[in-house]
């Protein structure tokens, strides 16, 4: 199946989102029947939840709304890394309805100053704890905290990682040589995987195809296609184009691989670095 590896949603009847507040396209409410034509006009029957604030409320009301809507497969959740009672946290949000859905947690690190984030005992000692509970990490940087990320993957074999939006680098005419160093570094670590997503808002108005042929190709070339999940990043992606769009020009760049390949991109990667519910 087709397995969409990063959306969001979010109610502002419920609680506000600052960070929206810039953006007449993002400061509303955004719920499952909002996407839930854009998947079925796509084939994409599958789509995996992430959070967007750190907030605990947040997850619990993600975990309920999978455990209503179909297409929610799985959820990537938020809870404090740092806190010495992680694994409890865990089992907190296991038992809760739809909890069954958490697949992952992610903290908004590209939020936090510096690149020392990552290094921080009890976040480590957090992530370690996530890795013996199963489930995987989300890594949300900027280009200037990749090689802090890169540096934790090494240090944690035993957590699942899988880096947001190819690290969110500033999309050019070629990839810079830092971000593609990143990348073949990652390729070497075989617990983590790239999600192609939420970059045609960083194309700056030029044709998306073109301009993110290269970044696409580099992410075959350093991970394969095995790890290199499709994610529409919907509904930021609507800054820049709608649900269809985003699919379309990943199609189109997945064309040369072989139909097994563009499958796994497209959904089977997404269902083993997630677990998908089917």
């Amino acid at each position: 199946m087709r397995i969409d590896a990063h959306f969001h949603l979010w109610d502002l009847d419920r609680h506000e989102h600052a960070w929206t507040r810039e953006s007449p396209v993002l400061h509303r409410t955004y719920r499952p029947a909002d996407l839930r034509p854009a998947l079925a006009a796509a084939g994409v029957e599958r789509a995996v939840l992430v959070q967007t604030v750190p907030e605990p409320w947040e997850t619990p009301e993600l975990l309920a709304l999978a455990e209503e809507e179909e297409f929610i497969g799985a959820v990537v959740g938020w809870s404090d890394l740092s806190a010495p009672a992680l694994a409890t946290a865990v089992d907190r949000l296991r038992a809760l309805p739809g909890g069954r859905f958490l697949t992952g947690l992610r903290h908004n690190v590209q939020d936090e100053p510096g690149t020392t984030w990552f290094a921080r005992p009890e976040v480590r000692g957090g992530l370690r704890a996530l890795g013996a509970a199963g489930l995987a990490y989300d890594l949300l940087v900027r280009p200037d905290q990749l090689t802090a990320a890169v540096a934790l993957a090494r240090a944690l074999p035993e957590v699942r990682f899988v880096l947001d939006h190819a690290g969110n680098p500033v999309v050019g005419p070629r990839p810079a040589p830092e971000w593609t160093a990143a990348m073949r570094a990652l390729g070497e670590l075989p617990h983590v995987a790239v999600k192609f997503s939420g970059l045609l808002t960083r194309t700056g108005g030029a044709d998306p195809v073109t301009a993110l042929a290269p970044y696409l190709a580099t992410l075959l070339d350093t991970l394969g296609p095995r790890r290199v999940l499709f994610g529409s990043d919907w509904p930021v992606c609507r800054l820049t184009a709608e649900y269809a769009t985003v699919l379309a020009v990943t199609e189109t760049l997945l064309a040369p691989l072989a139909p097994a390949e563009r499958a796994a991109v497209l959904g089977t990667n997404a269902a083993t670095w997630y677990a998908v519910i089917a």
